[in-house]
């Protein structure tokens, strides 16, 4: 079996790249296993037009064509070939309020290409209930993201005097602004991963927080920012999974997070949940994990747990009897 995979252009970001060569990895110990990147960046019409020829010049009739995330659209191309579609959420359409826009989105992002593939997965419960909402469908299964079996529980002692707070990206969604509210006066350092802009830097210095900030890291520079760290700090107002949650659970750290789906779906109750609109409810989050020691490190062992149920055996399995069943039909 051979499994012909799309992804998109890189430099829109590596997040799906990132997961799915945790998978690619796997899965190419029993099969044969091909990559490609579309070369336009958009989704404007000619984008959509040089992403689907490069694709049908790409597509294998042999083998299964899965289309990873994000350029759902040259599922067009695709037509006739066995075709798998990841979907990972619907920001593409929840953040767009031009109806027009939101229309093309909906059909060229959403209906054809659900239409047009033969099984589409969806990362949570959270991303298929929302497909559901938007269209009718029986091809959706839901198959988690996959932890990169490199991170590791690295046992560190607890500062409790001045914890090292790591909070991962600095996107509209990441909630950094009322992060920074919410640590005002509690001594912590606030390690930040992701480019500041010059609002985020103003915030900071006004509250006085004492942080330091880095971005464009490799996987294995993440993965010691999580050893170094004390707490993970992930707030989010909007997510299709929830990556830094598993990651933190992975390594043996604490992890404050927003109680929304698909969050509380991938979590299991192994994190200090708090309303990510309400400043308050964060900053409380915070003292409860510093100062409750059986708290904390109860939530640390239930994390611990948690993670084993994305670990990339399971989950290369998952896509591997996906897979199997495609090709048989």
């Amino acid at each position: 079996m051979k499994i012909n995979f799309f992804f998109r252009n890189p430099k829109i970001g590596h997040s799906i790249h990132r997961v799915f060569r945790t998978l690619i990895v796997e899965i190419s110990k029993s099969e044969k296993v091909q990559t490609h990147n579309v070369p336009n960046q958009g989704s404007m019409p000619l984008d959509v037009i040089i992403n689907n020829i490069y694709s049908y010049k790409k597509r294998d009739k042999q083998a299964i064509n899965h289309v990873t995330g994000h350029i759902h659209d040259v599922l067009m191309a695709l037509q006739n070939t066995k075709t798998v579609l990841t979907i990972h959420d619907l920001v593409f359409l929840d953040n767009v309020k031009n109806p027009i826009k939101r229309f093309y989105k909906w059909l060229f992002w959403l209906k054809i290409p659900i239409k047009i593939a033969d099984e589409v997965v969806c990362i949570s419960n959270q991303t298929k209930e929302s497909i559901l909402k938007k269209m009718k469908t029986d091809k959706l299964t839901v198959i988690y993201n996959a932890i990169d079996p490199k991170f590791e529980q690295v046992l560190k002692p607890f500062n409790s005097a001045k914890p090292i707070v790591l909070h991962i990206g600095t996107g509209w969604n990441k909630n950094l602004d009322r992060t920074i509210l919410a640590l005002e006066g509690i001594p912590c350092h606030l390690r930040i991963i992701g480019k500041l802009n010059d609002n985020q830097l103003k915030l900071l210095n006004n509250h006085k927080i004492d942080f330091s900030n880095q971005y464009n890291l490799t996987d294995e520079n993440i993965m010691v920012e999580y050893i170094k760290c004390d707490i993970v700090n992930f707030p989010s107002e909007y997510e299709g999974f929830g990556m830094p949650v598993i990651e933190g659970h992975k390594t043996g750290r604490v992890v404050v997070t927003s109680k929304i789906e698909p969050i509380i779906e991938v979590s299991a109750n192994a994190v200090a949940y708090v309303d990510p609109s309400n400043i308050e409810s964060i900053r409380l989050a915070y003292l409860k994990v510093i100062e409750d020691t059986d708290y904390r490190n109860s939530l640390i062992d239930l994390g611990i747990e948690n993670a084993k149920r994305f670990s990339v055996e399971t989950i290369a399995k998952q896509y591997l009897d996906l897979y199997q069943k495609l090709s048989e039909k």
